[in-house]
């Protein structure tokens, strides 16, 4: 492999300008076909095969003019102190609201909640459901200002009116203050990383280019694929952040091989040979991590998954040939300031190296500590996150709803007069679908599943049935007593389908719930009960991907186990943010909850190909100093001198990048920022520069063991650039390139 990516960067130096010109081509094209490309619909979440989404398909088939056929909203009134909605005034100010509805042609219906009965027991609130003819997506401005009309209108009158529902539902935008600020806190890093302005806008220039591609092919592929906004948000999450640390790196080793007074070419090379066969697996990883959530079997996750992969995807490709392709371009001006003033421009002579005289750096300083005291650093570094990890134990999965809204929010206002008024289970309610072709008595098969459901604790009430046109289908809506994001709704949902299962088995007829409530229910047990299996998945892909990169067993338990840590105490940070609301508030998180439960998996997934980024650019330069013929401490030492720093600023970056997200007003994206940032800095801090050189220092050579077996059958992926070293440039003296041609190793 190295040798191969060694001939791609040299390659791409000499053409940088056709490199150059093929990527603006792609990027020209990219934004073309999102600027002509129709907006997207967003995608209710289903997860097939569960019973409510079997129930949501029947009804699709038998009612197929059902309320998913369009946009709904309501129109939430509520009377002013110590009056009734129903008094002669404000009775005419909600009609009059909803008058003016009439004549708008994607409005399907209105109901008159004084006809309908949807008055609260008190009187003092009302709501009116509005039904649209096309989707949300599809509903005009002049349509959307009418709605904010008519409740302006009835709160001119002195009435409260908020609107809940789909209708004004908006994409999130995937820009914003919070991001701006963590790319900028990125270019600070970049800058005092590499010492250049240069070379940091080269990693930034080079992520930027990556990201508007993928956010491109993202929006141009989102009606043809049915992609979301949660998707292109996530690929411009992941790209702009791996991106920026595989750009960093490749800058990092070329000016590495700069320093060793090799040729621009030939130190490009070596760059993308050496670091780019790093990032290639690296990237590999979050690729293999973020397509394998398609086996959990739930559409957007697959979904986010692949726009995520394909987001790395494309920073790999950047990086290992757009970014030597700028080398050409920007020539020493991506060498750091000190040097270019102390080195003449053609001159053959190495750079120096500051590491190398005075004070050692902080990255070396650091090793020699740990080494000095591997068992404290472990156990400190090792309770720490245990204990950081403990509120997991607690851990609850849902999707959040018009609840978990900005207060700010009429969505979320809406919700509170629902609940206020009509008791909490009212935003969430069940719906029991019968199906009746196989049952001999049609009526008092539907009657008896009413008194069923009607007779289990914790149902509020059970509106009348409603048969499709055919007879062969009854529908009838439970509303419990709970909220829908509560524990005592999940056990209620699980008592009715106990309950049904006896009449259904007495009557032939087959008996569904489902609703959105029911179907988040299922999906989050879905999710909990893959959690453990796609986590074994991954753990066994980790270890054997480390086991081929470095020719050792204990180096990938060592590094799966130090994964386990990061992601447990990941999950402790969301269990204490978003359940128990430690620093919400800092946040803008006004509502706590249950952790959205597609974030476990997806965090995983993308956490995993994250921490080996690290484990790899770390442990490679201290695998090829240990086979050059270094003690395993020495290896050590060299390991940090070399990426230590370069390390500590991508996680940095990386940190950074994901933390700019979590001022965004969705808590999918809010939740994944968290989650994220956490994540690095806890794998990237604490597993990788503390508890990795500390396990190493107490294995010494039995670190690097590999049976001999073993030896034999797995492939040799030269991802340390062994191969490379064989090759003596111009610029190396005669005993230099021997030593290269025989490296000292060990069996």
């Amino acid at each position: 492999m190295a040798t191969i990516l060694y001939r791609i960067g040299r390659w791409a130096f000499r053409r940088r300008r056709l490199v150059g010109g093929l990527w603006l081509g792609v990027l020209v094209l990219a934004v073309a076909a999102a600027a002509l490309a129709p907006a997207a619909e967003e995608e209710d979440i289903s997860m097939p095969g569960t019973e409510s989404q079997k129930a949501f398909d029947l009804l699709d088939e038998r009612f197929p003019r059902g309320n998913s056929q369009g946009a709904e909203a309501r129109l939430v009134f509520q009377a002013p102190d110590g009056q009734r909605v129903t008094a002669t005034e404000n009775k005419a100010a909600v009609e009059d609201a909803l008058g003016s509805l009439d004549g708008d042609d994607q409005v399907a219906s209105a109901t008159d909640p004084y006809a309908t009965g949807a008055v609260s027991e008190d009187g003092t609130i009302a709501y009116s459901t509005i039904t649209y003819a096309v989707d949300t997506v599809d509903l005009t401005e002049p349509t959307k200002r009418a709605l904010e009309n008519a409740a302006g209108q009835a709160r001119d009158a002195g009435l409260t009116v908020e609107i809940g529902g789909s209708a004004l539902d908006a994409e999130e935008s995937p820009g914003g203050t919070t991001e701006i600020i963590g790319v900028a806190v990125a270019a600070v890093v970049l800058v005092l990383a590499l010492g250049s302005l240069v070379a940091a806008g080269l990693s930034l220039l080079t992520a930027f280019l990556g990201v508007a591609i993928a956010f491109g092919l993202v929006s141009a592929l989102a009606v043809p694929l049915g992609l979301t906004s949660t998707v292109a948000i996530l690929a411009l999450m992941l790209g702009l952040a791996v991106g920026i640390d595989y750009a960093l790196f490749i800058t990092s080793r070329f000016r590495d091989e700069r320093a060793q007074g090799r040729e621009p070419e030939e130190a490009a090379g070596r760059a993308v040979g050496t670091a780019g066969s790093a990032v290639v697996f690296a990237g590999a990883t979050v690729c293999i991590a973020l397509v394998g959530l398609g086996v959990v079997g739930i559409p957007e996750l697959t979904k986010m998954g692949m726009g995520g992969a394909g987001a790395v995807a494309l920073a790999v490709l950047v990086s290992l040939t757009l970014v030597p392709a700028l080398f050409g371009f920007f020539g020493r001006r991506v060498l750091s300031r000190a040097v270019r003033r102390t080195t003449p421009p053609g001159s053959g002579r190495p750079h120096p190296v500051a590491a190398t005289a005075g004070r050692p750096g902080l990255g070396i300083r650091w090793a020699r500590f740990v080494l000095r005291r591997p068992v404290a650093v472990l156990l400190v570094a090792g309770l720490g996150l245990g204990a950081v990890a403990l509120p997991a134990l607690a851990l609850e999965l849902g999707l959040p709803g018009d609840e978990s809204k900005s207060v700010e929010t009429t969505q979320r206002r809406a919700y509170d007069l629902l609940s206020e008024g009509f008791g909490p289970g009212f935003n969430g309610p069940l719906t029991v679908v019968v199906d009746l072709s196989e049952s001999k008595d049609a009526r008092a098969t539907t009657d008896l599943v009413v008194r069923t459901v009607r007779g289990v604790d914790g149902v509020e009430s059970v509106g009348a049935p409603v048969l499709s046109r055919t007879k062969d289908t009854a529908v009838l809506t439970a509303v419990p007593q709970t909220a829908p994001n509560s524990g005592e709704t999940k056990d209620l949902v699980h008592t009715i389908r106990g309950a049904v299962s006896d009449t259904a088995a007495a009557t032939g007829a087959g008996i569904l719930v489902t609703g959105t409530t029911a179907l988040n229910i299922d999906i989050s047990e879905a999710m909990s009960d893959a959690l453990i299996p796609y986590l074994t998945v991954v753990i066994g892909l980790a270890v054997l991907l480390l086991m081929v990169v470095f020719r050792s067993v204990l180096v990938p338990v060592k590094a799966a186990l130090g994964f386990l840590l990061s992601v447990g105490a990941a999950f402790g940070v969301l269990v204490a943010v978003f359940q128990w609301g430690w620093a919400a508030e800092l946040i803008g998180i006004e509502q706590t909850g249950p952790v959205m439960s597609l974030m476990p998996i997806l965090i995983i997934g993308m956490v995993f190909g994250l921490a080996m980024d690290y484990e790899v650019f770390l442990l490679t330069r201290m695998r090829e100093a240990y086979v050059h013929g270094a003690s395993p401490d020495e290896a050590i030492v060299n390991g940090f001198r070399h990426s230590g720093r370069v390390v500590a600023a991508a996680a940095i970056i990386m940190i950074s990048v994901f933390a700019g997200f979590i001022g965004m007003n969705s808590p999918t994206i809010q939740t994944m920022g968290v989650g994220l940032a956490s994540a690095v800095a806890f794998d990237a801090f604490v597993v990788r520069m503390a508890i990795a050189p500390a396990v190493l220092a107490l294995l010494g050579h039995q670190a690097w063991w590999l049976p001999r077996i073993l030896n034999r059958v797995l492939p040799n992926v030269d991802i340390e650039g062994e191969a490379l070293g064989r090759r003596a440039p111009a610029s190396l003296t005669e005993q230099d390139a021997a030593k290269r041609r025989f490296p000292v190793g060990r069996s």
